[in-house]
């Protein structure tokens, strides 16, 4: 009787996990709420930006363009990490190792965006072809023409959540 049940429990909790949003795999089950079809940004649904209401066109001076002032607000990294852990079974991404993802603010702190919410931190990949390091790049030189004033810290949010990959060239930066 119990080599009866055993494969009937296994098919009912298979069915259960994908009714759920789950697989299963070897040994593991993962939920994929969020799509990896944006990368490399982030799922809109799941990470749409958020700012921090600290910072606005008026206070950019105090803020954002202070030297070291996003040291003042960045999470602690045992924070990012445990947000890490979850977003990337979110994600469904296969390679789970989380030191191959940087829990990015998909708005740049340097650019006001919300310090802890999970709206705007998400895995991004290490790897392929556009990476953390390239955005990293496109957030320094936005944040310099904001603080210029060449560009509104609006439109630096603006074209940052529309696709930061062609932010600069859209704003004539690049």
């Amino acid at each position: 009787m119990s080599r009866i049940r055993r494969p009937l429990a296994v098919s009912v909790s298979t069915v259960a996990l994908a009714a759920a949003g789950l697989t299963a795999g070897t040994g593991t089950a993962h939920a994929a709420t969020c799509s990896q079809a944006y990368l490399p940004l982030p799922d809109p649904s799941c990470q749409p930006g958020a700012f921090n209401s600290d910072v606005t066109q008026s206070t950019i001076d105090t803020t954002i363009c202070v030297s070291g002032w996003t040291a003042t607000v960045r999470p602690s990294s045992s924070y990012t990490t445990a947000l890490k852990k979850v977003q990337i079974v979110e994600y469904g991404y296969t390679d789970t190792s989380t030191s191959d993802y940087e829990e990015d603010h998909f708005v740049p702190l340097e650019l006001g965006g919300s310090p802890k919410s999970a709206l705007n931190l998400w895995p991004e990949p290490q790897y392929g072809s556009v990476t953390a390091s390239n955005k990293d790049t496109v957030e320094n030189k936005l944040k310099k023409a904001v603080c210029a004033g060449t560009i509104t810290l609006a439109q630096a949010r603006t074209h940052i959540i529309d696709d930061w990959t062609t932010a600069l060239a859209d704003l004539g930066l690049s």
